[in-house]
């Protein structure tokens, strides 16, 4: 206590709110972690909402019980089982109307004790920045790193041209930023409920008329699990089906008309050479009906001779490196088998 005030509470006052959200179904298993990685924030200014998807496993009690503990906790729950990203955007609606950022934790993953303080010093240093990234633990792995280390406020123009132009990720997952409040609180729903990689999307949007502040340390934590939502995005590669969305929707924002159409050659060109090989290895149905609706969602047409020459052109490579054939064979088999368990 200082002068009959407790020093949380005067630093409080000196804190602007940061609204968390944790959308959740069925994680009983990881959720007391993500939980206990909030509450050892050193920031303390927050206001924690758990948006419980309808869970049936013992997601519910642990959520009471950290709400009961803490009255800075809210917990919500739906009637009915909604989407993921759905329910992402049913977390944001109940933020405070007097937060000044906002930031995502995934109910299986975890953010570092100085994340909402590093992030929040950068955002609150630089008005223009509306996104606040980091570098982020993805399982073993450090990623969204590339960014020169002086560097902490970009241009947002130019990350999302790096993006498209150098494939510079910086953004990472929701679970690695931290959003303005007032860009949250302007759109009826923040994520695009229709794109797997809603998350990179809202970047690209925001970026427009903002900047993009980036911390040089290691905040926030990505659990790598097999029967993940991004696992089955990775096996499905539907980060190509993603960035074409992206091209189409934002590429003319960002870049020239000559170096928008190179963009689009170039990655049309890889996104049907992976085809190609898929066809060679027997993908399921499932695998061809996402990625003829990818395509065609974003106004192109789906081509089966360009599939059947770019299987026919990995089938000549096979030929001619018959080992580096076969170790990609099983590698890519082992990643097939290793999704559906």
């Amino acid at each position: 206590m200082i002068g009959g005030v407790s020093i949380v509470t005067e630093i409080s006052f000196n804190q602007p709110l940061v609204s968390i959200i944790t959308p959740l179904h069925n994680e009983e298993l990881h959720l007391a972690e993500s939980i206990e990685s909030i509450l050892r924030q050193s920031y303390v200014n927050w206001e924690y909402i758990v948006i419980d998807n309808n869970s049936t496993d013992r997601s519910p009690e642990i959520c009471a019980r950290y709400a009961a503990r803490d009255q800075r906790i809210r917990v919500y729950r739906n009637p009915t089982t909604l989407s993921p990203i759905v329910n992402h955007n049913v977390g944001l609606r109940y933020i405070s109307a007097t937060s000044k950022y906002c930031k995502v934790v995934f109910a299986d993953d975890w953010i570092f004790p100085e994340c909402i303080e590093r992030m929040v010093a950068v955002a609150e240093a630089n008005p223009t920045v509306g996104i606040v990234s980091a570098y982020t633990l993805e399982g073993r792995r450090v990623t969204l790193t590339g960014l020169p280390y002086h560097t902490s406020v970009i241009n947002g123009r130019y990350i999302c041209r790096s993006h498209l132009l150098d494939a510079l990720y910086v953004f990472g997952s929701a679970n690695s930023v931290l959003y303005r409040a007032d860009l949250v609180r302007q759109r009826h729903w923040f994520f695009n409920e229709a794109n797997i990689h809603a998350d990179t999307e809202v970047c690209f949007d925001l970026l427009q008329s903002s900047d993009f502040g980036f911390v040089h340390q290691v905040l926030t934590f990505t659990r790598v699990r097999s029967n993940s939502l991004n696992s089955r995005s990775t096996d499905l590669h539907s980060n190509l089906t993603a960035m074409l969305h992206i091209l189409m929707s934002y590429g003319k924002v960002y870049l020239s008309e000559r170096e928008w159409e190179e963009c689009l050659r170039t990655h049309l060109a890889a996104y049907y050479r992976f085809l190609g090989k898929s066809l060679l290895l027997g993908r399921e149905r499932a695998f061809w009906a996402t990625h003829k609706r990818g395509i065609r969602e974003v106004g192109l047409p789906f081509s089966v001779p360009r599939v059947i020459r770019a299987a026919a052109a990995e089938l000549a490579d096979c030929i001619l490196n018959p080992k580096l054939t076969a170790e990609r064979f099983l590698a890519s088999r082992q990643r097939q088998r290793s999704a559906a368990r």
